[in-house]
Parts: C-alpha cells; sequence; structure tokens
C-alpha cells in the first residue's frame, strides 16, 4: 500500500472515531441531563408536600386540642426533611436512603396525624382540612410518579453509559451509573388501616 492511502484511512478511522465519539459524548450529556431534570421533579413533589404540612398542622391546630406530640412529631419530621440537600451529582445508593428514611419519617408523622383526627367529627368535616387532605393525597401520587419518571431515565441512562462501544467513552469521561429508588424494605406489605 502506499503511504497516501495509508495516511487517508488512518485519517478515515480517527474521523469516524472522532465523530462517533462526539456523539456518544452528547448523548451520554443529554442523558445525564434528564436524570438531573427528573430527580429535580422528585424534589419538587417533596418540597410541595412538605409545604403542604404546616397549613395542614394549623388547620387541626384551629379545631383540635390533643396530644401536642403529635404536631410536634409532624414538624419535626418536616424540619429534618427540609435539611437534606440533594442534588443529581452527588446522588448515591446512600443519599437514596437517608432521603427515603426521612421522607418515610414525614409520612409516618403525617398517618399518626390523621389518624388522631379521626377523633375530631367537625375537623373531618372541614371545607379546609378535606381540601388539604386532597392536595397531600395528590402529592403523595405525584411523588410516585416523579420516582417512577427518575427510575426510567436513570435506567436509559445507566444503559447508555453500560453498552458498548459508550462504555469506553463513558469511563474515559466519567460518566458513571445513577442509583435508583427503591421501595423501603417492608414497603410490600399494605398497612393495616383500623378504626
Amino acid at each position: 500500500m502506499k503511504r497516501s492511502t495509508i495516511i487517508v484511512l488512518v485519517l478515515v478511522i480517527l474521523s469516524i472515531l472522532f465523530v462517533g465519539g462526539c456523539n456518544t459524548y452528547n448523548n451520554l450529556v443529554s442523558k445525564r441531563n434528564e436524570v438531573d431534570n427528573k430527580w429535580a421533579d422528585v424534589q419538587s413533589q417533596y418540597q410541595r408536600r412538605l409545604d403542604l404540612i404546616p397549613n395542614l398542622v394549623k388547620t387541626v391546630k384551629g379545631y383540635a386540642d390533643f396530644e401536642k406530640s403529635t404536631l410536634q412529631a409532624v414538624v419535626e419530621a418536616r424540619a429534618k426533611a427540609t435539611s437534606i440537600n440533594v442534588t443529581a451529582d452527588n446522588l448515591d445508593e446512600a443519599t437514596i436512603a437517608k432521603i427515603n428514611a426521612q421522607m418515610g419519617n414525614v409520612n409516618s408523622a403525617l398517618s399518626r396525624l390523621l389518624a388522631v383526627v379521626e377523633n375530631y367529627p367537625n375537623l373531618k368535616a372541614d371545607q379546609n382540612f378535606l381540601k388539604l387532605q386532597d392536595e397531600l393525597a395528590g402529592t403523595e401520587n405525584r411523588i410516585a410518579v416523579a420516582r417512577d419518571n427518575f427510575n426510567e431515565v436513570v435506567k436509559l441512562y445507566n444503559n447508555a453509559c453500560q453498552r458498548f462501544p459508550a462504555v469506553i467513552f463513558a469511563s474515559i469521561l466519567g460518566f458513571k451509573s445513577k442509583p435508583y429508588f427503591k421501595a423501603d424494605e417492608g414497603a410490600e406489605k399494605a398497612p393495616k388501616v383500623e378504626f
């Protein structure tokens, strides 16, 4: 082979690698940004829940003079949950577990609050309270959807990072797999509700 033919072949191969590398890099960046966006959606729904809690507590306080520890538990759980500052960049299994634990504490405190409210028929019929209860239920559904959407884009991103030949570029360029949201331990068992 002539030297000029070899040079042309090498240039063609390098061009293909460069273009392929650029496309792979751009694809990985797009998928990482989608993961970041969906994580922001999850955080937004968590914030919505936390923003509703003071209104719920205020409404309940206005009607019921009951065990202060129940209200205090809700307020404290909300405060702890708002103290966590997580971005998609520092998201890992331990951080997700910590977030799930704090949100579990919020769920538990809200459940206790709503159980105590059962003893107050006037409160249960109050439009403000009913509206807040509906808002919380809607928020819980939005959180579930946001988590599902997050897990879906994490799957797409992780697939993009782990498939050949992108795995080569991903490892060189520092793209790492992201963790999924997982259900809390024991979540597969339905809670018992008794009145």
